[in-house]
């Protein structure tokens, strides 16, 4: 097949503006991806179809039509791909995410006074505004007709931004679903690396769950540890996503269960099938579509697997933190392309 003939070769190419020197890509071939055989390419190719159209590049858009045809799927992309590894010196990262349903009201109430906010219309994206104690502390938003909703938790609604999108239950039993719809623009700061910086928790003990747990144990502590995270996320009403679909990624699309990932888009391009061999309890050997975006969600090598909506996806995600090995599919004329250029 045409992506086998090409050899693997090593390069090295500049990222204008990049945090880090140098990204290197290695060309490989599909018998170097462990598991690729056994996977269900049919699945990984339905996801790709998802948001291959919106991928506004012409060779792209060439495969996508060829994609529609419905092709074997497997020969499909060993026909027309290249795998190429891409690093950038730093150790591969997977964590997991998923998309919250938790209680709320859509009026405030002594249950439910913690509110999430619409974009505000003096948000201009690329600029600072408020950070998280900000708005929270001196309430700087209340009052503006920007409630969506009411929510219980302060630590909900923590968790809720950090996933970006998720559903609320209400007291009568209706669901709304929520979406990203811009953030303030200030730095993204961990919690947790916090409080292990801290000693109030041990590197191995951080999960969603734990630091949850911490907040509520500890809540004048706790409150002053979320507000050390400056980014604020704002929502927006996606209920015209049906309720048996994933939530909105950063493409504009549903996502799809251990199928769709995070990844940091000035590396890897939104929309592209990735090769994902995750070590750890649960390994994973899979084909899956970079479909979203986070903010914790820096460098060639990270990704943030996304699995599902709900509790026990919940906590499943918040148990992932493995090494592996991330390696995109690239279209072959794109590859080359990118490839010779970088020599130059």
């Amino acid at each position: 097949m045409i992506a086998r003939l090409l050899a693997p070769t090593l390069l090295s190419i500049s990222m204008a503006g990049a945090a880090v020197a140098d990204v290197t890509y290695t060309k490989l071939t599909f018998d170097d991806l462990i598991g690729w055989n056994d996977d269900d390419h049919e699945a990984a190719l339905r996801v790709f179809l998802e948001t291959c159209p919106d991928i506004d590049r012409p060779e792209w858009q060439r495969l996508c039509a060829l994609a529609l045809e419905r092709p074997n799927a497997k020969d499909f992309f060993e026909l027309f791909f290249q795998p190429v590894e891409i690093t950038d010196g730093t150790p591969t990262l997977f964590t997991g995410y998923f998309e919250p349903e938790i209680a709320g009201s859509l009026e405030p109430t002594d249950q439910y006074s913690f509110p999430i906010y619409k974009r505000p219309a003096d948000l201009v994206s690329g600029r600072r505004y408020s950070t998280r104690r900000a708005i929270e502390e001196q309430g700087l938003l209340a009052d503006k007709g920007l409630e969506i909703a009411w929510l219980e938790d302060p630590v909900d609604r923590f968790f809720l931004q950090v996933q970006g999108s998720g559903r609320i239950r209400l007291p009568d039993g209706d669901v709304i679903r929520v979406g990203f719809a811009g953030k303030n623009g200030h730095q993204y700061t961990s919690v947790g690396q916090t409080l292990v910086a801290r000693g109030a928790l041990e590197a191995h003990q951080i999960s969603a769950s734990a630091i949850r747990n911490w907040v509520r144990r500890n809540p004048e502590e706790g409150r002053e540890l979320l507000w050390l995270n400056d980014s604020y996320v704002f929502f927006r009403e996606v209920n015209e996503v049906p309720p048996e679909r994933g939530p909105l990624g950063a493409m504009n699309r549903s996502i799809t269960t251990m199928r769709s990932i995070a990844v940091d888009p000035s590396v890897n391009l939104l929309g592209a099938p990735i090769w994902v061999e995750k070590d750890g309890k649960s390994p994973i050997q899979q084909l899956m579509i970079a479909q979203d975006t986070g903010s914790a969600i820096k460098g060639a090598q990270r990704a943030d697997i996304f699995y599902g909506t709900g509790l026990a996806a919940g906590l499943e995600a918040g148990r992932i933190k493995d090494s592996g090995r991330m390696v995109m599919l690239m279209p072959i004329e794109y590859a080359l392309s990118k490839l010779d250029q970088s020599d130059t």
